[in-house]
């Protein structure tokens, strides 16, 4: 089953060059090895695509870690269960 919290966490997985077993809930911006700019805009551009949504300026700029993603997302009416 592909819950929603599968299609995040790939969409992490896609975007950032993850470790092997890693604790999603401690991915951040900035202690995160590999979550720079480019890397950044890649996930935004597959969060928009996995959940057909289009994060506004201000989400893209406050998109700082896995679990402020779900936050946002549920924003978009996007339920993590």
């Amino acid at each position: 089953m592909n819950t929603n919290i599968d299609k995040l966490k790939t969409t992490f997985g896609d975007s950032l060059p993850l470790a092997p077993g890693v604790n999603f809930d401690e991915i951040e911006y900035g202690k995160t090895d590999g979550w720079d700019s480019v890397a950044h805009m890649s996930l935004v551009a597959g969060i928009d695509g996995a959940f057909d949504v289009m994060l506004e300026t201000d989400e893209v700029v406050g998109l700082s870690s896995y679990l402020k993603a779900k936050e946002i997302l549920g924003g978009h009416g996007v339920v993590f269960e």
